[in-house]
């Protein structure tokens, strides 16, 4: 993301590969016979495309404009702790093995960043903490409406994406945001990455774990994005690994194994 949005503004970037995600699932939903959705199943997916796509990662793109990735990554770890919090309010209390893990992979991720001071302007610091509150709340909307929903991981994923692309674009607009036609080929290479790994892939992978696995579960993904930020770091830009990687990566691991283990009869 902070190499995409170098020469895109944050939010035109996010509602270019969301609604270019969101297109592709659809047509592919359809082809695989799957109904037409109704007014009424839209409007059920609109909050929650609201809140993932505007408020858990538009709002990260604006934040990482003066807030440092590192920084950012830290506060966005903190999405699991806050699914676990709404999850236990909502009815489905995470067990204390799960709440350990949560904490353990919290305490990763700070390792991992070095524990990054959380810089920036106010409002970006304001909104990058907003972040993943909006991304817990509407995983727990997702989930509760996948759950009863007739529509497909497929069907669903697509409907939200192009939703959350749709409100990007009228906020962008109202921003005054353009489509950039000097954008560097690296920031284009970046908005593809993360239309295929981030959207296509990544996205409707979290849609099916919502539908099919406890919250603990399918939010340990934050824990690891961190992991995979600095090694691609490592290997993109040359950033230095140190004992520290090391030891988060044990943490990490160790968090997610806790949260996919089963109690014994």
């Amino acid at each position: 993301m902070r190499i995409a949005i170098t020469d895109i503004p944050p939010l035109v970037m996010s509602s270019l590969r969301f609604s270019a995600a969101g297109l592709v699932l659809l047509a592919i939903a359809r082809r695989r016979g799957a109904a037409w959705p109704s007014a009424k199943e839209w409007l059920a997916v609109a909050p929650i495309g609201t809140l993932l796509c505007l408020g858990g990662n538009g709002f990260t793109g604006i934040a990482e404009q003066t807030v440092s990735s590192g920084g950012a990554a830290v506060v966005c770890a903190t999405m699991p702790l806050w699914t676990g919090v709404l999850a236990a309010i909502s009815g489905e209390r995470p067990s204390r093995r799960e709440w350990l893990s949560l904490i353990v992979g919290f305490v990763g991720v700070v390792v991992l960043m070095g524990g990054p001071s959380l810089q920036g302007t106010p409002v970006h610091i304001f909104l990058v903490v907003l972040a993943p509150i909006c991304w817990s709340l509407g995983s727990i909307l997702a989930r509760r409406v996948g759950r009863t929903a007739n529509t497909s991981t497929l069907m669903s994923s697509a409907m939200q994406l192009i939703v959350g692309a749709a409100v990007l674009a009228i906020v962008a607009a109202a921003r005054g945001d353009r489509v950039p036609l000097h954008a560097s080929a690296t920031s284009w290479l970046a908005v593809g990455y993360l239309f295929v790994f981030g959207s296509l892939i990544g996205f409707t992978a979290y849609n099916w774990l919502l539908r099919n696995a406890r919250p603990v579960v399918a939010t340990s993904y934050a824990y690891v994005n961190p992991v995979l930020a600095v090694l691609m770091g490592a290997a993109i830009s040359g950033e230095a690994l140190g004992v520290t990687t090391l030891i988060a990566n044990v943490l990490i691991i160790g968090a997610i194994a806790l949260a996919l283990a089963r109690r014994r009869p």
